[in-house]
């Protein structure tokens, strides 16, 4: 399975749960997450990744600096995960 096609279903189970997946780039910082989640009362950086797929250090940085930051940040592998972070929220 294809990274993005885990995106467009994790952007497609967001929204069916009244949330918004919103495409988070940042030109200026390379190695922000893919999709900044929404959902009421929380938000989540998310990565995507397929299950081989590796964090680069600009992204493994970004995810330290969020957690340091008290900020929510997941990696999804597969659309299994997806369901399984999303029945949690």
């Amino acid at each position: 399975m294809l990274e993005r096609d885990i995106e467009r279903y994790l952007v497609a189970e967001v929204r069916k749960r009244g949330g918004e997946a919103y495409k988070f780039t940042s030109p200026a910082m390379r190695g922000v997450a893919d999709r900044l989640v929404v959902m009421p009362g929380v938000v989540w950086f998310v990565e995507l990744k397929t299950p081989t797929g590796e964090l680069t250090p600009l992204q493994e940085r970004f995810r330290d600096r969020m957690l340091q930051l008290e900020q929510r940040h997941i990696v999804l592998r597969s659309k299994e995960e997806v369901d399984r972070w999303l029945r949690c929220l």
